[in-house]
């Protein structure tokens, strides 16, 4: 955890220029919540995401069904899911061992297998909060569950399908365009870093212009990878 109340922090990292956070007035901690996503891959060839929201307070914390203790948990739920390597849900479990109204929040849990069946990268987000959204679902696992389709796409980078980068591979052995370029704003093909890492790929806006070439085509759901 950072604490910013001394001074500046530096932030140093081999692959970017160093920056200073500026100073930063006394402060106190009240709350965390922390969000983790792990990935497996299973031996029948399937995968596993699990994902964990966890809330806590920094001091007890009065809640209608009594007093939580500081450090304990306000909210604790845990999102499965069992994707295949094309991204289709195929079973998804929900469970939720920390709720503010016990008896209540944690009986919504079958309803997550409403999740079997979509797929992570074709409107996923939107599907989810039709079937989930609301008073129809958890407002924190329904949330657990729209941050799934990143993390199976880096889960599956090295694993599923290769990454090709310029830097470990010779990507330029074959025409496909590696799938990470005109992602995100670092990668656009009219950018440096692809002039830099992927210059095969790499094309000025003035070239697209001349060659009439359509816009980066961006993902469904506004999913980045």
């Amino acid at each position: 955890m950072l604490n910013f109340s001394t001074g500046p922090r530096q932030y140093d990292s081999p692959w970017r220029p160093v920056f200073f956070a500026p100073p930063m007035p006394s402060r106190r901690h009240v709350h965390t919540r922390s969000i983790r996503i792990d990935a497996y891959v299973r031996d029948d060839g399937l995968w596993d995401l699990e994902a964990e929201l966890t809330d806590t307070k920094s001091r007890d914390f009065p809640l209608a069904t009594g007093m939580r203790k500081a450090g304990d948990p306000v909210h604790r739920m845990v999102l499965t899911v069992t994707i295949d390597t094309k991204h289709n849900v195929l079973a998804a479990h929900a469970e939720s061992p920390w709720v503010p109204y016990p008896g209540h929040c944690d009986s919504i849990g079958p309803d997550y297998a409403k999740l079997v069946g979509l797929n992570l990268l074709q409107d996923f987000r939107k599907h989810v909060q039709a079937r989930l959204g609301g008073v129809r679902g958890c407002s924190h696992l329904t949330e657990l569950a729209k941050i799934l389709p990143t993390a199976a796409v880096q889960a599956f980078a090295g694993e599923v399908f290769k990454t090709r980068d310029a830097a470990y591979e010779a990507h330029h052995q074959d025409d496909t365009k590696p799938w990470q370029l005109d992602r995100c704003h670092a990668l656009r093909t009219d950018g440096p870093a692809v002039a830099r890492f992927y210059p095969r790929w790499y094309h000025s806006r003035e070239q697209a212009a001349a060659n009439d070439l359509p816009p980066p085509t961006p993902i469904k759901d506004g999913t980045t990878r």
